[in-house]
């Protein structure tokens, strides 16, 4: 399967997809770690990793509170 982030924002509506597909968890997550200061810059609130339709995990790019 790819892998890719489906990008959302703070109420839950879409923001976008990831520009790029991965071929495995550890490329998607790398990219992420290099790419969430420019997706908090564009307003995105949580991230969520999909492998093909599935979802593996949520994560919000806000600090904690």
């Amino acid at each position: 399967m790819a892998w890719s982030w489906r990008l959302e924002k703070a109420d839950g509506r879409a923001a976008g997809m990831s520009e790029e597909t991965f071929s495995t968890q550890a490329d998607a997550e790398s990219w992420l770690g290099e790419n969430w200061r420019g997706l908090r810059a564009d307003e995105v609130d949580k991230v969520v990793l999909l492998d093909g339709e599935t979802l593996v995990y949520e994560m919000s790019l806000q600090d904690p509170e």
